[in-house]
């Protein structure tokens, strides 16, 4: 029995903020945002799990995604807005709700002030940003700054997964999974990004976390090491700056990304409420169990590497 759980992976957008999902979603997805909205800004359903005893806490975002417009843009005052907001949710139960910040980490030395804001005067615990924007990765110089920031305070970064044109469309038609397939090669792309484009060299206190979607990148980095241009090795920097979410709790990833990552890497995360099927406990240990962790690997996963990750 899993003792304490946080769950790293969960996204929330005040109530006060107009949802967009529903207008800019893909034609087959329109249909699952409308009730995945009503869970988005409740703060009541956000905290249910928590009470229930099934979670210690969770550590909230909130996706810019969820709140453009149609070119996906977010005015830098809501981005400030949001972040205030963050903060008084993560006040008002404290010990239970942790917030990362949330910056449009394109939008150069800009975002990276208010990312410190966010830290040094909020008490936010990190940042989340999206992988890409258009034909830019996060390793773009206009995400640099934020970069920076977050690596001089200390803070990880999470680096989520992104609509990418045109493969989204070449993969729309095979459903979920064709989506899925899309979004986690863009985050794999980012993750390779800041590797080979040399981030983690010129940053090296700087931490990443990736979604499990990313795995495919992580073991591209890993498999293929031989054709790094780095002049340090790829799999020590895998291990010193990238982190790695349980997204979907199959124990056969969970297994390879701690042969990859280490144990001390692998990070609880969900996806609520995008994914919404019911208490983690159960699945979460028999993922443990099935990937042949250790009881100690298992108090690792479900809540202390977040807790050293975020400092809390």
């Amino acid at each position: 029995m899993l003792s304490e759980i946080i769950d790293f992976h969960c996204h929330h957008v005040p109530a006060r903020f107009r949802l967009t999902t529903v207008e800019n979603a893909p034609p087959t997805q329109k249909a699952r945002w409308g009730p995945t909205n009503k869970l988005l800004s409740d703060e009541t359903l956000l905290l249910a799990d928590i009470t229930s005893g099934d979670l210690a806490a969770r550590v909230i975002n909130c996706p810019t995604a969820h709140i453009c417009d149609a070119a996906g843009n977010v005015p830098h005052t809501t981005i400030v807005a949001i972040n205030d907001e963050l903060a008084a949710l993560q006040s008002r139960h404290p010990g239970r709700i942790y917030a990362l910040a949330t910056v449009e980490a394109y939008d150069g030395d800009r975002a990276a002030r208010e990312l410190e804001r966010a830290i040094t005067k909020l008490g936010l615990k990190g940042v989340f940003v999206e992988c890409a924007k258009g034909d830019r990765l996060i390793d773009a110089p206009e995400a640099r700054p934020t970069l920076e920031v977050a690596a001089r305070l200390g803070v990880p970064v999470f680096v989520h997964p992104v609509n990418p044109q045109p493969l989204l469309g070449q993969m729309e038609p095979y459903g979920r999974i064709g989506t899925l397939f899309a979004r986690g090669t863009v985050n794999s792309q980012a993750l390779i990004a800041l590797i080979e484009g040399g981030t983690f060299t010129q940053l090296p206190s700087l931490k990443v976390v990736v979604t499990a979607l990313a795995f495919g990148g992580l073991a591209m980095a890993a498999g293929f090491s031989h054709f790094s241009k780095l002049p340090t090795g790829t799999r020590d920097i895998l291990r010193h700056n990238v982190f790695i979410d349980t997204m979907e709790f199959d124990p056969v990833m969970i297994r390879a990304a701690g042969d990859i990552l280490g144990e001390s890497n692998i990070l609880t995360g969900s996806d609520w409420p995008i994914v919404n099927d019911g208490p983690i406990c159960g699945k979460l240990g028999r993922a443990l169990d099935d990937a042949r962790l250790s009881a100690d690997a298992h108090a690792l996963v479900s809540s202390s590497n977040t807790r050293r990750l975020l400092r809390i």
